[in-house]
């Protein structure tokens, strides 16, 4: 039997399935259709008991069932390969153009890199953690192209290869390896990674979430100049016991965040910027204050931000099934079981919020609110 995860989540079900890890709102019938399919029961049983219960016809009874069985189960039964990685063979360049080393958890990490392309895939976010410190390296990257591929190499171990249009995965596998090695942690000991801000305030976490554009990064850099403890900028890990962990690199401003933000950070006017092609996007990094590898924290909540500068500021409690949409499609969730459990636990008793600002001071003062019991 294939596995598969089901939770009731206001009026509808959060279904899972193992082989693909998709996760798919059903209405609950649907959702007990599923079940019923994947225990191996015939679809002439399903389908006498659905009509019975809607008071329809068998005949449009089992067309729902094999219909539901060809649109949802079938394709989410079928192993999918993970984040269109691979290991393909390849031979080590003799040479590497591009050498850094990073301090980052009283750990160096050296990172070799073939050329200049790939130097940017990386090294801005994590540039103020370089370090000339090189005697104790802990663990060595090595990142180069091969048969058009580009490769990652840990400690002389391939962690999988990628074609250039999915750079970004393996952009995500390069930081998943980092938090691995920062925390000692095996990729099966996380329950998911979320693109996300992550804020920390007497020693409870809120995720700050917004498509790209709404201002995400520049609330977390504002609420960090408040006093607020930055945890992650765009990957925040959460590991099995549901704890938010810190992940070290800059926050991405971009450029029509300057005036906003540079009477707090007066370092932005001469920041190395950098500007992303594929994204069209140009940003700098700045630092975050006071990363605390030593301590994770649980959520207290989900903010969906956005800063509009018609609206002074609104705050309300949004559709949990609403959330999820935004929340699952960016984010990795790992295919272990019980981690996926965790995770469908983790989500339902998670508070959901939408908030829209201009207004600075209120939206610091509704962050704290919240943290506080206080909404």
């Amino acid at each position: 039997m294939h596995e598969f995860l089901s939770k009731a989540v206001e009026d509808k079900s959060i279904v899972w399935f193992k082989a693909s890890n998709n996760y798919i709102i059903l209405e609950e019938i649907a959702a007990h259709l599923v079940h019923q399919i994947l225990e191996n029961k015939t679809p002439q049983k399903i389908a006498t008991k659905l009509a019975e219960k809607l008071t329809i016809s068998e005949q449009e009874a089992i067309k729902a069932v094999h219909d539901l069985n060809n649109r949802i189960v079938i394709p989410n039964t079928t192993k999918t390969t993970e984040e269109h990685t691979s290991k393909s063979k390849y031979g080590l360049p003799s040479s590497f153009a591009f050498k850094k080393h990073y301090h980052i958890h009283n750990k160096v990490f050296k990172v070799e890199f073939a050329n200049e392309f790939q130097l940017s895939l990386l090294h801005p976010k994590f540039a103020h953690l370089e370090t000339q410190e090189t005697s104790k390296i802990e663990h060595t990257f090595q990142v180069f192209n091969a048969n058009h591929l580009i490769h990652l190499v840990l400690d002389g171990e391939c962690i999988g290869s990628w074609e250039a249009k999915n750079v970004h995965y393996f952009q995500g596998k390069f930081s998943m390896k980092i938090i691995e090695c920062i925390y000692t942690k095996s990729e099966a000991e996380w329950m998911g990674v979320f693109h996300a801000s992550a804020i920390n305030y007497n020693d409870e976490n809120i995720l700050i979430l917004g498509d790209s554009g709404n201002g995400k990064s520049t609330s977390l850099a504002l609420l960090q100049a408040q006093g607020f403890q930055c945890i992650a900028d765009d990957f925040v890990p959460i590991d099995q016991a549901q704890d938010v962990y810190s992940f070290p690199a800059g926050i991405s401003i971009k450029k029509n965040a300057l005036p906003v933000l540079l009477e707090e950070y007066p370092e932005l006017e001469t920041s190395a910027e950098y500007h992303y092609e594929r994204l069209n996007k140009t940003v700098r990094y700045l630092p975050p204050r006071k990363i605390d590898y030593s301590k994770a924290a649980p959520c207290k909540a989900l903010v969906f931000i956005k800063y509009d500068a018609t609206i002074d500021f609104e705050i309300s409690k949004i559709s949990k099934l609403k959330a999820f949409e935004h929340l699952v499609p960016d984010s990795w969730i790992s295919s272990n079981s019980k981690n996926a459990a965790s995770f469908l636990d983790w989500f339902e008793k998670m508070p959901c919020y939408q908030l829209t600002y201009s207004n600075n001071e209120l939206m610091y003062s509704t962050i704290k609110r919240i943290f506080e019991d206080d909404l």
